[in-house]
């Protein structure tokens, strides 16, 4: 029986390492050349043999793009507004040698 791969072809990825857990942003193709993103979360656990990576992942189309982003800055941005106006957030800022993603996300 013959193997049927589902995973597209990346055409752009972005890395965010956070301690024990890893996001990708990846722009995938469909066949009709049509585009969409996939977010991985991936963390390291350990089991009796050694070590696996338990993957999540969500599928976003360009036509929920602005509604996800939307509901991504008011959820931050109440947890940072009226759950926790007490943290100075900016101590999280940090520079590295990766990009670095723009805090209010936009998408034109």
């Amino acid at each position: 029986m013959e193997e049927h791969n589902n995973d597209r072809e990346e055409i752009f990825s972005e890395r965010v390492r956070a301690g024990k857990r890893t996001y990708f942003f990846d722009v995938k193709a469909t066949r009709s050349n049509d585009y969409y993103l996939t977010i991985t979360e991936s963390k390291r656990r350990y089991k009796e043999d050694g070590f696996v990576y338990e993957k999540h992942k969500i599928f976003l189309y360009k036509e929920d793009f602005h509604k996800f982003v939307d509901a991504l800055n008011k959820t931050v941005g109440h947890v940072k507004d009226e759950l926790m106006p007490e943290v100075d957030f900016s101590q999280f800022d940090r520079e590295s040698d990766e990009t670095q993603i723009d805090s209010e996300l936009k998408w034109d």
